[in-house]
């Protein structure tokens, strides 16, 4: 009698572990929108579309579709994500803005990110450059601060938008440095660096592949880096940090799901995207846009939302940088 019922005990375990794994939903299902809360063109853009197409490549049977949902900052295609079915069926690429900055910028978003995404990994970054006019004939930091405390009434910078990475670069360099400067916003990397280049403004902090092709036309010239370490794309051109300016900033990319999506599909999804980045074609493909492959686990993501937070809160506060 006890071996019987030894045995109907585990005849029991295994149709509940059988039956428990034929409850967790297949991935992918038919179709898979990936959301992108920028224009097509953009740097998140590329990225999704990369990530997109090779997992296409790897489940044929199923239909991935890269959709714009640009606006507000990043927040309406991420808030699209935010509100999706935890399903698999709805992913999202985002950003240090949506993802955490913009928690300090605006009075109210439509969705919280700490609660309401599920992190699956980190995907990319991209070094960010100070960049000026050559006219200036200024060849570092230091000369450029000085410059700047000499006669603060010439000097005024650009960015990509109240708000973005690019301003508030600038902003907590102009804080570091205690050389206050005039802000004016641009519609993106494009009108900023053509600014710069036509001495519109004095400086700019910009994703460096907007700027890298500029510099052999000798109209402006970058002093340093804004990467915690010098960039393999420039490795002679120093960070602000070993400059004397105590700044670190990079633009991120990454992958996310709505919250409550299941965890063996989130750890399904973020081995797949670890494959893909760290293909030698895919490697190739983004470096030429100097654009460095960096996935992650979803808890190294979450941390890494939360220490933008950290990191952006006082040059926010200090400036009194709102959006609304």
């Amino acid at each position: 009698m006890k071996s019987l019922a030894i045995a109907a005990l585990a005849l029991a375990l295994a149709a509940h572990a059988s039956n428990a794994h034929a409850a967790e939903p297949a991935w992918p299902p038919k179709i898979v929108k990936i959301i992108v809360p920028y224009a097509p063109g953009s740097t998140p853009d590329l990225v999704g579309r990369i990530v997109a197409d090779d997992l296409q490549a790897r489940h044929p049977g199923a239909s991935f579709i890269v959709e714009n949902k640009p606006g507000a900052g990043g927040n309406i295609g991420t808030d699209a994500v935010a509100k999706a079915a935890p399903d698999g069926a709805t992913l999202g690429i985002s950003l240090g803005g949506p993802l955490a900055i913009n928690t300090l910028l605006f009075s109210k978003l439509p969705y919280d990110p700490a609660k309401d995404i599920a992190p699956i990994t980190m995907l990319t970054s991209l070094p960010s450059v100070l960049v000026v006019p050559a006219s200036l004939n200024l060849n570092s930091v230091a000369e450029f601060v000085a410059a700047v405390k000499r006669d603060p009434a010439k000097f005024a910078f650009g960015s990509i938008g109240a708000g973005s990475l690019s301003h508030l670069t600038m902003e907590a360099i102009a804080q570091r440095a205690g050389a206050a400067m005039v802000h004016i916003p641009y519609g993106g990397s494009p009108q900023a660096i053509t600014a710069v280049i036509r001495g519109d403004v004095q400086a700019a902090c910009l994703p460096a592949i907007a700027v890298t092709p500029q510099l052999a036309g000798g109209k402006v010239k970058i002093l340093a880096v804004a990467t915690a370490q010098r960039s393999r794309f420039l490795p002679d051109v120093p960070t602000l940090k070993e400059s004397g300016i105590d700044v670190e900033s990079d633009a991120w990319n990454a992958l996310i799901a709505p919250a409550g999506t299941p965890p063996a599909m989130i750890k399904q999804i973020n081995d797949e995207v670890h494959d893909i980045l760290t293909k030698p074609s895919v490697r190739e493909r983004l470096e030429t846009q100097q654009i460095e492959p960096t996935p992650s686990t979803p808890g190294a993501l979450r941390a890494r939302m939360d220490a933008e937070i950290k990191l952006w809160s006082d040059v926010i506060k200090r400036g009194d940088i709102r959006i609304n």
